[in-house]
C-alpha cells in the first residue's frame, strides 16, 4: 500500500508517527553520500524522539555489501579490474526477495495521499522530443516491459556488447539505468534474467557484458561509501566559459550530444565518455561542472555513478590517468561515420555531406556556402581544436568500430556469466 506525501521526509515520518500513535518501526533504504545521509540522521533524530526503532536495508546494488571481500570497506581497490576479478572470482549474487501476496490495509483514517503533478513542484509537463532515443515511461511495470522486450522479444541482448555504442534510436542498449537509478527495477533481477537467458537461449560475450556494466555500478556506489565527501572535491581545474550547455561548442560531435541531453535527458555512454573528456581535457574545465549539469538533466541519474564516471573520465581519483582523453573528431567518425546522428541533432549543418559534418571549420568557404553554412553565424566556430585532430580531419571513415570503452577482460564468444563468474574459470 502506497502512502504519498510531499515534503521533507523527517517532517513527513514525525507527522505519520503522531498521526498513528503506535508505530513500531521506520524501515528504510541505506544510501552512500552525504546529502542522503544527512535525511537519514534527521529521521534517525525523529525516531528517537518518538521512541521509534529504525530498521535499514542495504539495496540498489548487485552485490550486497556485506557480502564484498573487502573488510573494512576503505580496502576496496582503487582500481575497477581488480575489485570485478575479487568479486567474480569470490563473492556470490544474493538471490532476489519474493514479495508478500498481500499487504495490510490502512490503518482507519490514514488517507493515501494523491500523486504529485509536475505544476505541485513548480515545473511545467516535459515535452517528448521525437528524437529521443529514451520514449519511456517510469516505474516497475514500464521497467520489466523492457526487460521483456530487450530479452526475451527481440533477443537483443545477444548482441548488447556489439551495439552498445550506438548514438541513435532505443535499441542500441539496454536503456535499465533511468529504471535502476529510482529502485523501480534491481540489478539482482536483471542478473537471475540473465542467467535464465543464458540457459534458455544463449551465454556469450554480450550477456556477461550486461554483468560487466551493472558492476561498475557497483563499483561507484562501494567507492562513495569508501571516500565520502572525497568524491566531489576538485584537484586542479582552469577556469574557462567557453562550453554552451545548449551545444554551441562549435565541435559537432560534442554539440548533438548536448543538444540530446537538453532535449530529452537522455545521452548515450558513448557520448557520456566524449563530452566528459572534452569538458575536462580539452576545456580543462572542473569536472564538477560537467557532474553538476548532468545531475540537473539526466532522467537515469545516480549520484554514486554520475560522479564516479566524471572523477574516472577526469583521470583523478580512482585509478587515476591524465592519459584518458578521446580524440574527438576520430570518435566522430568511428561512431557517427556518415553523420547521421550529428544531423539529427545540429539540423544547422545538415547541408554538409557525409563525414565532412564533424569538422566544418576545415571545409572551404565554397563548400560551406553550399551548405547553408556560415561559421560564426549560422553555427558557432569550435571554441577549441586540439592538435591531435588535425590527423583525421578528412578522413573517410573505416567500417564498424570494435566495440570500445571500458575494458573488460579477454572473452571466448561462447562463454557468458558462469564463466566469469566461477572460481574454476583458470583452469577452462
Amino acid at each position: 500500500t502506497l502512502v504519498v506525501r510531499k515534503g521533507k521526509p523527517e517532517d513527513v515520518v514525525r507527522d505519520l508517527i503522531t498521526q498513528l500513535g503506535s508505530v513500531t518501526a521506520v524501515v528504510f533504504h541505506e544510501e552512500a553520500t552525504q546529502e542522503e545521509l544527512d535525511v537519514e540522521k534527521g529521521l534517525c533524530q525523529v525516531c528517537r524522539q518518538h521512541g521509534v526503532k529504525i530498521q535499514t536495508f542495504w539495496g540498489s546494488t548487485l552485490y550486497h555489501r556485506d557480502d564484498l571481500p573487502f573488510k573494512p570497506i576503505d580496502s576496496l581497490p582503487d582500481v575497477y579490474t581488480h575489485f570485478r576479478k575479487a568479486l567474480e572470482s569470490g563473492a556470490k549474487v544474493r538471490p532476489t526477495l519474493r514479495m508478500a501476496e498481500q499487504l495490510k490495509p490502512l490503518a482507519p483514517g490514514l488517507e493515501e495521499g494523491s500523486i504529485p503533478t509536475m505544476e505541485d513542484f513548480g515545473q511545467k509537463d516535459p515535452v517528448t522530443d521525437p528524437r529521443t532515443a529514451f520514449p519511456c515511461s517510469g516505474g516497475e511495470t514500464q521497467a520489466l516491459m523492457r526487460l521483456q522486450y530487450y530479452f526475451w522479444d527481440t533477443n537483443l541482448v545477444a548482441s548488447y556488447k556489439e551495439t552498445r555504442n550506438g548514438l541513435v534510436g532505443m535499441d542500441y542498449s539496454t536503456k535499465f539505468a533511468p529504471w535502476l537509478a529510482l529502485g523501480c527495477i534491481s540489478p539482482r533481477y536483471i542478473y537471475e534474467q540473465i542467467q535464465k537467458y543464458e540457459r534458455e537461449r544463449t551465454a556469450n560475450q554480450s550477456t556477461y557484458w550486461v554483468l560487466f556494466e551493472l558492476l561498475w555500478r557497483d563499483y561507484f556506489r562501494f567507492v562513495a561509501l569508501k571516500y565520502g565527501r572525497r568524491i566531489f572535491s576538485l584537484r586542479g581545474a582552469k577556469c574557462y566559459l567557453g562550453l554552451l550547455p545548449e551545444g554551441k561548442t562549435g565541435v559537432p560531435f560534442v554539440d548533438a550530444n548536448m543538444r540530446e541531453l537538453s532535449a530529452t535527458g537522455f545521452m548515450s555512454n558513448r557520448g557520456r565518455q566524449n563530452v566528459a573528456s572534452f569538458l575536462t581535457k580539452d576545456l580543462g574545465l572542473d569536472w564538477r561542472m560537467g557532474a553538476e549539469w548532468f545531475e540537473y538533466l539526466l532522467v537515469d541519474y545516480d549520484v554514486c555513478s554520475n560522479y564516479g564516471n566524471w572523477l574516472y573520465s577526469a583521470g583523478i581519483g580512482n585509478d587515476p590517468r591524465d592519459s584518458r582523453k578521446f580524440n574527438m573528431i576520430k570518435q566522430g567518425l568511428d561512431y557517427d561515420g556518415n553523420g547521421d546522428y550529428v544531423r539529427l541533432w545540429v539540423p544547422e549543418l545538415q547541408g554538409i555531406k557525409g563525414a565532412d559534418i564533424h569538422t566544418p571549420w576545415a571545409l572551404s568557404s565554397a563548400a560551406l556556402s553550399q551548405a547553408g553554412v556560415t561559421l560564426g553565424e549560422t553555427y558557432p566556430q569550435p571554441v577549441v581544436t586540439a592538435p591531435e585532430w588535425s590527423r583525421h580531419i578528412h578522413q573517410r571513415p573505416g567500417g564498424s568500430p570494435h566495440p570500445r570503452g571500458k575494458r573488460g577482460p579477454t572473452q571466448h564468444k561462447d562463454r557468458g556469466i558462469d564463466f566469469y563468474f566461477s572460481r574454476k574459470k583458470d583452469a577452462c
